[in-house]
């Protein structure tokens, strides 16, 4: 994949996968990174590569341990609007 089509590439993801259709959880997996890749270019890539794609483009691979029965919604939604934005590259 070249340039220009990674860029593109890096701005849907940097959107979030709600924003491409793929429900409120804030984690891109490879398969999700290869639908997406497949509508925005029309070719598909392996799942292997699709993770080269992404290491070259900095991205790395993130593994979340579990999701606390405690967790606050609210909090969760002001955290990906106002901190999250503030994180990113």
């Amino acid at each position: 994949m070249d340039g220009p089509r990674l860029r593109r590439l890096a701005d849907a993801l940097d959107g979030g996968p709600a924003v491409h259709g793929f429900g409120d959880d804030q984690r891109w997996t490879l398969a999700r990174v290869s639908d997406l890749i497949a509508r925005m270019f029309h070719t598909r890539y392996t799942l292997r590569g699709n993770a080269y794609l992404l290491l070259r483009m900095g991205w790395s691979v993130q593994v979340p341990a579990h999701r606390a029965v405690e967790r606050d919604e609210a909090a969760v939604v002001t955290w990906r609007r106002e901190a999250w934005p503030a994180g990113k590259r």
